[in-house]
């Protein structure tokens, strides 16, 4: 992919400017450093570009999730042996926000995570990290259920009318669709019960969380049709074309209302969006 010049801090800034990512805003970023090309100096170099352009007054969030911490009976991708379930509710560490790696997040939010200064939400299976000077408002009080609805740091950028960056993803990727699977009304959404294991007054504890059975694989479609208007600003970073820019509230109402109106029959494959399937 890289055959010509390295990308490195400095163009990584410049792409990222002339994207339209600006001083002083409130960034969601999910990211495929891969797709980028060589970077000299990897996720570290990325992570910099992203903070020195925000700068003091701008606040950089990402995705923190460790889904594996879940319920073993809902895994899929692959599944674990019924044996095992009781050994693994009882077993697996607590979560911990300066301990518990990501997992398959990519290598550009596990390393934000551990970066001085970043704040990390305390959900034990969609975390967020944050860093900047919104960030204690959006990780602070994540809600246990339902996670990734209003109690949780998607709706926080909401309000404070964030931006999303995809960075060499999609919108399969993209963390914000959730949030308007919450906000929109179709017949088959219904609360559902994981578990993971959590500190509890210093205490491990395995509790139970209520969600719902959210479903990721129209989000591509979802974002194709919102791509079509003018909300979302295309562009190039490193080697990667597959960029965009958006502001977060067009997506999530646009999003929610697509949901409103498509998602009549309850799909017959796939499954819940988070923690019920643990890709290997």
């Amino acid at each position: 992919m890289t055959n010509d010049v390295p990308v490195t801090l400095s163009s990584l800034k410049a792409d990222l400017r002339n994207l339209g990512v600006k001083a002083g805003s409130t960034l969601l970023v999910h990211s495929s450093l891969s797709s980028l090309g060589w970077v000299c100096g990897g996720a570290a170099a990325v992570i910099l570009a992203l903070e020195e352009i925000l700068g003091d007054e701008g606040t950089l969030v990402m995705p923190t999730y460790t889904e594996d911490l879940s319920d073993p009976s809902t895994w899929r991708s692959p599944p674990v042996p019924e044996s095992w379930w009781e050994t693994i509710r009882k077993e697996t560490p607590a979560f911990q926000s300066d301990l518990t790696p990501t997992r398959q997040m990519g290598v550009i939010p596990e390393s934000f995570r551990k970066q001085n200064g970043t704040l990390r939400s305390s959900h034990p299976q969609v975390s967020f990290g944050a860093r900047g000077r919104n960030a204690e408002i959006i990780v602070g009080d994540h809600s246990l259920d339902f996670p990734l609805g209003e109690g949780s740091p998607l709706a926080r950028i909401y309000e404070i009318d964030g931006y999303v960056l995809l960075l060499g993803v999609t919108h399969l990727n993209n963390s914000s669709m959730h949030l308007a699977e919450y906000r929109a009304d179709y017949p088959w959404k219904e609360v559902v019960k994981n578990g993971a294991p959590v500190l509890v007054d210093g205490e491990r504890k395995w509790v139970e969380i209520e969600d719902i059975n959210g479903w990721m694989y129209d989000f591509d479609k979802i974002g194709d049709e919102f791509n079509k208007g003018d909300g979302v600003i295309r562009g190039r970073v490193g080697k990667s074309d597959r960029v965009w820019l958006m502001r977060q509230r067009p997506l999530v109402d646009f999003a929610a209302g697509w949901m409103s109106r498509n998602r009549r029959e309850k799909p017959a494959v796939g499954g819940k969006t988070t923690s019920s399937e643990i890709p290997s």
